[in-house]
């Protein structure tokens, strides 16, 4: 608001006042939309990684599992199991090996996911500074 003398109208200095404050409004709204995005691309980041890690657990468990069960299953036998049996503990320890992998990915994901704070802390700042900026100019 540009400095007055004595003489000015009230009707000029309110006028002012509400272009000052308009303008305020619309970069503080403006600001909002920068640090949301900032925010919300920090998020999506984390998003990714958990959603790597779960299409590789998906395809981790088609393709390991056929593979690694087969091989792991065929060791059995020939170590005195039974086919039936050497099947089912195959499966159980490729399986845990599996989700272990997974789990692992998945917390990554989630860490980064939390760490992304979606709080709008520079405009809120800002806000509370002009507030009280028009609250001394009143």
């Amino acid at each position: 608001m540009n400095k007055s003398n004595d003489n000015t109208p009230l009707s000029e200095l309110l006028g002012g006042l509400i272009s000052d404050v308009t303008g305020l409004l619309r970069k503080e709204i403006d600001l909002a939309k920068t640090e949301a995005s900032e925010k919300l691309s920090r998020a999506l980041s984390g998003a990714e990684v958990l959603v790597v890690g779960l299409v590789l657990a998906i395809g981790a468990v088609g393709v390991l599992l056929s593979a690694l069960v087969g091989g792991l299953a065929a060791f059995l036998v020939k170590q005195g199991l039974s086919d039936t049996s050497a099947s089912a503990i195959a499966s159980l320890i490729v399986g845990v090996g599996i989700a272990l992998i997974a789990w692992a990915l998945i917390v990554r994901g989630v860490a980064v996911l939390r760490e992304s704070s979606m709080k709008l802390d520079r405009t809120a700042t800002s806000l509370r500074r002009d507030i009280h900026v028009v609250k001394d100019k009143m």
